[in-house]
């Protein structure tokens, strides 16, 4: 059985999913943690929980859901992946860290671009890259059809939509996205979103008002 759990990083409460299965075998999906505190704390939910991390990969490469791909990259020999539209997002980062306070090292690139349509394992489960632009240029969702939910970084939150007034943003955009990728997936899906609370596809079908023009 595939699973999640959700642990919140930095000062923005970002959503760090980790996902696993029975094998242990686990996947950091936006791994947000910045401080000393924030890793450790990381290593040793890891630790207790006897996950073997495999691999990180990324809904987008906005500064506060990139604070740990570096560590992530040294302790567990994890590449960056992410859609090649966010290429530039995350070369990026140091001038969007300044702005925050915070100290980020130059990052030279994705190391392994997502596909539309590619299949992530996750032990002996998979999930599907699902690209969501609207957000972000190269926003992608993560889906798991065992698992009957899905990650959608910051284009779908519970009641709301991700904002679109950053570079490469696009409101138009990031509806169509919606309804095309996310409102068709099974009205029983789970929706885990890169911050607050979780959700379903039936639910925001029914109650979230930025979605009513596409019923």
């Amino acid at each position: 059985m595939i699973r999640t759990e959700a642990v919140l990083f930095n000062d923005f409460q970002v959503n760090t999913y980790l996902v696993w299965d029975e094998t242990q075998e686990c996947l950091v999906v936006d791994p947000a943690f910045y401080s000393r505190d924030e890793q450790e704390s990381f290593l040793s939910l890891i630790s207790n929980m006897g996950l073997k991390v495999k691999g990180q990969i990324n809904t987008h490469c906005h500064i506060d859901h990139i604070l740990g791909v570096d560590f992530m990259k040294s302790q567990f020999d994890a590449p960056i992946r992410a859609h090649k539209e966010e290429e530039q997002i995350i070369k990026n980062a140091p001038l969007m860290g300044d702005l925050f306070g915070w100290n980020i090292k130059p990052i030279k690139g994705i190391d392994v671009l997502l596909e539309e349509g590619e299949m992530i394992p996750v032990g002996k489960h998979l999930l599907k890259v699902i690209h969501v632009p609207g957000h972000s240029p190269g926003s992608v969702a993560l889906y798991s059809n065992e698992g009957a939910f899905v990650i959608t970084g910051d284009a779908l939150f519970k009641g709301s939509i991700g904002r679109t007034d950053l570079p490469g943003g696009d409101y138009d955009t990031l509806i169509t996205s919606i309804g095309e990728k996310l409102l068709t997936l099974p009205t029983e899906t789970q929706v885990y979103p890169g911050h607050g609370p979780s959700s379903n596809i039936g639910y925001e079908k029914q109650e979230n008002p930025f979605l009513r023009e596409i019923q």
